[in-house]
Order: C-alpha cells, then sequence, then structure tokens
C-alpha cells in the first residue's frame, strides 16, 4: 500500500510591512497581529505613550486596509453607500472625512471605518477612499461588492503603507517639510508631497491627540519614516502604546470594544450614524437601529476608573454592590497620563449613569471601580488648520 507523503509545506507567517527592516533595525520587539508582523514597543510602552502626549511619535499602521471606491461619480457612489453605512456621505465636502460603521441586518456592527471624499482633481478617478480594520478588510470587500458590486469598483491597495504621526508636536514637524498642516483641521484629507514623496494625508488618529496619517507608496515607506525620524522631536512607537492611548482617548477597538452582536447604540457611538438618518432608517440594518433607538438599549459601553493600581483586562466580570455579574470589561489598562487603572465594558442601561459603583473581579479580587464620562484624557483634535 502506498501512502502519501505528509504535507510538509511551512504554515505561512505574518505579512512584513514595508517598515519590518526599519522597525528591526530600530530594536522594535515583533509580534503577530491581525496576521501582520508589527512592533508592540521600542524603548517602552509608558516612554511612548508619554512621548506621544507631549512631541510626536510615528506608529506603522499598514496592516490597515485601504480602499480606493470607483466607478461613479461623487454623487451617485455616495448614494449607493449610504444603503450600507449609515454615515451621513452626500454631504461630504472635498477633503472631508467621515467616521462610521458597517452593519448587518441585526444592526450589528460588521467594522467601523473612515471614508473620505478627495478634494477636487485629487482622486486620480476614484470617488471615494475608505479605510477599514486589519482583520475585517477582506470580510468588508466581500460585503461591499456583495452589496454594490454591479454599481461600483472596489479595489482593496495592497501596495500602500499607512504611517500615523501623533502628537502635540506632529503639526510642527510636518509644517517643515510640507504645507499640509496649515491647510488641514481634523478629519480633513489632501493630496501632497513631503520632501517631495507623493502622498496623502488626513489629519485624523487614533490617540486623541492632534496627528496625521499618511498613505504612501509601499516603495517610498521607508524613506519617508526616515525623514520623520530625521526631527528628533519624534520617536517610533508600537502597537502597546497606541492601545493605551486611544483608551484613554475612550475610542473603540474593533473585536473587543463592538463587535458584530454589538449595535452602534449600544455602544455609545452614535455619532457613526447621521442625524436624520437616525429618523429615516435606510440602511441595512436600520430598522433594528430605530427599533433600539426607540426603545433604549439593554446595556451600554461605559468608561470605568479602578481604585489601586492593578490593571483590569479584557474579561474581567463586573459585578454589582450584590456581587451579581452585570456585564464584562472589553478594554482595560494602566494609564499612564492618569496614573491609574482605566477599563471599557458594558453595563446595564440602568447602570451607566457617571458615578455609579461597579467592581471587577480580578484573579478572586474584587477591584472597586466608579463609571465616569469618556473620554477619561481630553481629546486634543485641531479643530482648524494650523500648528
Amino acid at each position: 500500500m502506498s501512502h502519501s507523503p505528509p504535507d510538509t509545506k511551512p504554515a505561512p507567517g505574518p505579512k512584513k510591512t514595508a517598515l519590518f527592516d526599519l522597525h528591526v533595525s530600530m530594536g522594535g520587539r515583533m509580534v503577530d497581529f491581525a496576521g501582520y508582523s508589527l512592533p508592540v514597543q521600542f524603548s517602552g510602552l509608558i516612554d511612548e505613550h508619554n512621548h506621544t502626549r507631549k512631541s510626536a511619535s510615528l506608529f506603522d499602521v499598514s496592516h490597515m486596509g485601504q480602499v480606493s471606491v470607483g466607478g461613479a461619480d461623487f454623487a451617485s457612489a455616495a448614494a449607493a453607500l449610504e444603503t450600507i453605512l449609515p454615515g451621513n456621505l452626500q454631504n461630504l465636502k472635498p477633503g472631508g472625512m467621515r467616521y462610521t460603521v458597517l452593519l448587518n441586518a441585526d444592526g450589528g456592527i460588521e467594522d467601523d471605518l473612515i471614508v473620505t471624499r478627495p478634494a477636487e482633481g485629487e482622486g486620480g478617478g476614484k470617488c471615494l477612499f475608505i479605510v477599514v480594520n486589519a482583520a475585517r478588510k477582506d470580510h468588508d470587500m466581500k460585503i461591499f461588492r456583495q452589496f454594490l458590486g454591479s454599481e461600483l469598483e472596489f479595489e482593496l491597495h495592497e501596495d500602500r503603507s499607512l504611517l500615523a504621526l501623533q502628537g502635540p508636536m506632529a503639526a510642527r514637524v510636518l509644517a517643515n517639510l510640507g504645507d499640509a498642516p496649515h491647510k488641514l483641521a481634523f478629519m480633513q484629507s489632501m493630496a501632497s508631497s513631503i520632501s517631495g514623496i507623493r502622498c496623502r494625508i488626513s489629519r485624523c488618529g487614533y490617540t486623541g491627540e492632534d496627528g496625521f496619517e499618511i498613505s504612501v507608496a509601499d516603495s517610498s515607506a521607508p524613506d519617508l519614516a526616515s525623514i520623520l525620524y530625521g526631527d528628533q522631536r519624534v520617536m517610533p512607537a508600537g502597537l502597546g502604546a497606541r492601545d493605551s492611548l486611544r483608551l484613554e482617548a475612550g475610542l473603540c477597538l474593533y473585536g473587543h470594544d463592538m463587535k458584530d452582536t454589538t449595535d452602534p447604540v449600544s455602544a455609545n457611538i452614535l455619532f457613526a450614524i447621521g442625524k436624520k438618518r437616525r429618523e429615516t432608517g435606510d440602511f441595512v440594518g436600520g430598522d433594528a437601529v430605530l427599533s433600539i433607538l426607540k426603545n433604549g438599549p439593554k446595556a451600554l459601553r461605559v468608561g470605568i476608573v479602578f481604585d489601586g493600581r492593578m490593571p483590569v483586562r479584557e474579561g474581567a466580570e463586573l459585578v454589582d454592590g450584590n456581587g451579581e455579574k452585570i456585564g464584562c470589561i472589553t478594554s482595560g489598562t494602566f494609564a499612564p497620563t492618569l496614573g491609574s487603572p482605566i477599563a471599557m465594558g458594558y453595563v446595564p442601561a440602568s447602570m451607566s449613569e457617571t458615578g455609579t459603583a461597579v467592581s471587577a473581579i480580578v484573579r478572586g479580587r474584587k477591584i472597586s471601580g466608579t463609571v465616569t464620562s469618556m473620554p477619561f484624557v481630553p481629546q486634543r483634535y485641531a479643530r482648524r488648520p494650523g500648528l
């Protein structure tokens, strides 16, 4: 009897971004995240976190999905996308950006994303750009094409990097290299160049600080990063600091603070749905969302500050004063800026008011906490162009 030889082909490893070699050369500790090899830290999470708060840090977020939309003019494309996205897209001005969500029929969040309308003459034939989460980009592309493939063309760009320059000094750093800071306010985007390198610059980020996300060809990404590192105010930062910064800013992480069984009302991101569209519900999942708006959510995402210094991590049970389980933590860390443990989690709507006492169970111990308003640390976005 003959036997087939065993399959000795090694399992594919994580993908490498265009900055992988640069990360390694700078001492980055690499980990597998969403199928990519990315630095979790360089000098240390707290150092990188604090430096971002006071100066500027560069993050590699090239794992995110960059999608262009074509095949129609802006008005037609925006109207079509609004059938599956609840954000107001048709009123986007040239260069404008909009945070919104992709929902399923039950109102669950399939992904959260940012849609950008390029400025006149800057789209290269594309009428919209979308940035989606790394772990969901193939999933999202299937949904886009399933619902709108006959009307629009969707292209996932695997040959572009995304760099995030974040912190109060980010605008001053970029101002030495181009004019973007003087032309962009928060949630605005433009095609530009940095020291002659063509790119798309958006004034946004995931840290709560002023900052920019820069889309650039993979072939130019290492040179661009090196140029930015040439400014002594800029240091490299990894996934660890990115997570603690976004948590202090009260920002959700897909797959943790929201998922396909979580609706945007319960997730406390109602701003992702346009005001008029909360009345019409003319989008996938609209009926479910309108029902929740009418009857009220059963649970709500809240921020919690805990006593002591022990971090309360994802998955920890939340209990009331009687020790009865009321929810769970979806994200948690020790907040360097505040010097205390913070977390986000879901509690019954009746217990979501600021000041409500709750407790978390950590290693069999009860850790006292208090529901608090978010963000935990004030957001410092640039509402006007300039430094």
